[in-house]
């Protein structure tokens, strides 16, 4: 196997949202922000080549489908499907994944399975040859989302996907398409059915620690729908990190793709950060 991390397209949230009850005192030690107190945010993929003979790609950023206005609203700024761009770069078509796996539907990590935007086109999937997984309680909560969390989903990739007739939904550990060599977990405390996956020793910590500074066990974010069952999770996430030796694979870390964590005093932090993953087992 082969292991890429990819970028797609980035994005500028409010740092406030971004960082929920944590004051602005403690969290400008992390991130910068603009005139508006936007925060830039990756909106990274991991690509893994011959996984159980497939090629799989874990997330998919929030691609570039956006209307101009909403565009502008949550801050995408690049021209183009930036996640295409990056797998080309790697010798890779669309049409090469075998599979897709999606933590969650949120727009931020779903985006990238549509076209770009064009005035008077209806967007299509990307990815014409692949089959899709998606945890089955997280399908639920994208078809039928809470007020308070409607605006994040994507209502034509959930019709998309069910006409595609490739979406499987996962519930449990490992799923036929992907045998052994995945291993799944959930959370809830983020968006109910939130995905973990887990390749070799990287698991991914998706939005329920979605870059290193929210590694510390109080830091949630404002989107969080239930922040203290994401505080007990977190923690619970972070020890079987410990206990088993993985790394993290963060989505949304400008900085750093991959990281080891340390525990000191019940502090964590993370150690031999990576940039840019390119690893081959």
């Amino acid at each position: 196997m082969k292991l890429y991390s990819i970028e797609g397209n980035r994005q500028k949230l409010d740092a406030g949202a971004m960082f929920g009850n944590v004051p602005k005192a403690l969290w400008s030690r992390w991130v910068e922000v603009d005139e508006k107190n936007r925060m830039e945010l990756a909106c990274r993929a991991l690509l893994v080549e011959n996984l159980n003979g497939k090629n799989v790609l874990f997330e998919t950023g929030i691609g570039n489908f956006f209307e101009p206005k909403l565009k502008q609203r949550f801050g995408v700024y690049q021209d183009a499907h930036v996640l295409i761009e990056s797998l080309r770069e790697l010798g890779f078509k669309p049409n090469d994944i075998d599979v897709v796996v999606l933590s969650h539907l949120h727009f931020d990590h779903a985006g990238g399975m549509l076209t770009e935007w064009k005035e008077h086109s209806e967007p299509e999937l990307v990815f014409k040859n692949a089959d899709f997984l998606v945890g089955a309680e997280h399908w639920q909560r994208a078809l039928n989302p809470h007020p308070r969390d409607r605006a994040s989903f994507i209502p034509v990739l959930n019709e998309l996907l069910k006409a595609s007739g490739r979406l499987y939904l996962v519930d449990t550990k490992h799923h036929p398409i992907l045998g052994d060599d995945v291993m799944f977990s959930f959370t809830d405390g983020h968006t109910p059915g939130l995905m973990h996956a887990q390749v070799v020793d990287l698991i991914f910590a998706t939005d329920l620690i979605p870059g290193s500074a929210w590694v510390h066990i109080p830091f949630s974010m404002g989107y969080d729908r239930f922040p203290e069952q994401l505080i007990d999770e977190k923690t619970q996430f972070l020890e079987r990190v410990l206990t088993e030796n993985l790394r993290l694979f963060f989505t949304h870390d400008t900085e750093i793709s991959v990281a080891n964590v340390h525990q000191d005093n019940g502090r964590y932090s993370i150690y031999n950060p990576i940039k840019q993953l390119s690893e081959e087992y």
